[in-house]
C-alpha cells in the first residue's frame, strides 16, 4: 500500500517500500505511520480544535490504506485525548474549551462536591510582565537563557476562597500580544484562550508534586497561616511533538481541597 499526503514525511514509507531500503530507522507499523501523518495535519492547523476531521473513509482514500488502519490510528489519538469520537457525528479535534475537559490538567478537587458544583474559579492577576528567561526557566521550556518569556502570577479562588497561587512562564514568541487585560477579561479556561487566539494547543503535561509549608508571601495571598501545609505542583505542558510551551508552578491549599489522580 502507498501513502500519499501533501503533509507526508518522506521517511514515512509503506511496508513494501520500507523493506526495499537499507535505511537505519526501525520499521514502523502502517497505522503508526498514518497516526504520524494525522498528527502533522493537527500540528499544521489543517483541522482546528473543536473541528471535525475527515471521516475514516475519506482518510483511508487520502492515504490509500484500509479503513481499519485509519481506525486503529484514530483509536490511539483518541486514547491520548488528541481527538474525540462522538457517536453518530464523527471525530473531532479535542479542545480545552469543552466543559468536560476544562480541568483535564487540574487535579485539585474540593473535599465536598466536585469541580462543577463549586463553579468556575475567580481569577485575580497579580502580575504579568515580559522578561529574559532565567536559566532554570529556559531549560524547562527548551529555550536559551535570556530568551524572552511572559511571566504571570495569579490567584484562583473557588466560592470566594483563594485556593491556588500560580506562577506561569510562557515563551514570548508564540504568545506575543498576550496581556494581563486579555487574561482577566477572557471568561473561559486559559488553555482555550491559547488555542483560539494563539494557535497553541496543550496536549499533555508532566507534574512534580511535593509538600511545603506556606511562607509569609504565599500565606498572605492564600489567606492561610504561615506554616500552613501546601502542595507545591510544578507542571510543564507540551504541544505537539513534545514541545514544551508552559511552565507552571502552583501552590495549592489542602484544607478544603485534595489532589486526585485516576490511575489505570
Amino acid at each position: 500500500m502507498a501513502i500519499t499526503s501533501s503533509n507526508a514525511d518522506p521517511a514515512l514509507l509503506a511496508p513494501d517500500a520500507a523493506a526495499s531500503t537499507n535505511a537505519g530507522p526501525a520499521f514502523s507499523p502502517l497505522y503508526q505511520q498514518i497516526k504520524t501523518l494525522i498528527l502533522q495535519s493537527l500540528q499544521s492547523g489543517e483541522w482546528k480544535p473543536g473541528e471535525a476531521i475527515p471521516s475514516e473513509m475519506d482518510l483511508a482514500a487520502r492515504f490509500r490504506v484500509s479503513q481499519g488502519t485509519v481506525r486503529k490510528a484514530i483509536d490511539e489519538l483518541a486514547a491520548e485525548n488528541l481527538v474525540v469520537r462522538r457517536q453518530g457525528k464523527g471525530t473531532f479535534v479535542a479542545t480545552h474549551a469543552e466543559q468536560h475537559v476544562q480541568y483535564r490538567f487540574l487535579k485539585l478537587m474540593p473535599d465536598t462536591g466536585d469541580t462543577s458544583s463549586e463553579g468556575p474559579a475567580d481569577r485575580h492577576i497579580i502580575d504579568c510582565k515580559r522578561l529574559r528567561a532565567p536559566a532554570d526557566i529556559a531549560r524547562a521550556l527548551s529555550m536559551r537563557s535570556g530568551d524572552g518569556v511572559l511571566q504571570l502570577r495569579r490567584v484562583l479562588a473557588f466560592q470566594g476562597t483563594p485556593t491556588i497561587l500560580e506562577d506561569v512562564w510562557l515563551p514570548g514568541g508564540p504568545f506575543k500580544g498576550l496581556t494581563a487585560e486579555r487574561l482577566s477579561t477572557y471568561r473561559g479556561p486559559m488553555y482555550a484562550l491559547f488555542e483560539t487566539e494563539f494557535g497553541v494547543r496543550m496536549v499533555r503535561a508532566e507534574e512534580k508534586i511535593r509538600a511545603i509549608a506556606a511562607d509569609a508571601a504565599s500565606a498572605a495571598l492564600l489567606d492561610v497561616p504561615v506554616g500552613e501545609p501546601l502542595l507545591s505542583v510544578e507542571r510543564i505542558a507540551y504541544t505537539y511533538n513534545d514541545l514544551p510551551m508552559e511552565l507552571r508552578r502552583g501552590l495549592y491549599r489542602t484544607d478544603t481541597h485534595h489532589y486526585k489522580n485516576e490511575l489505570s
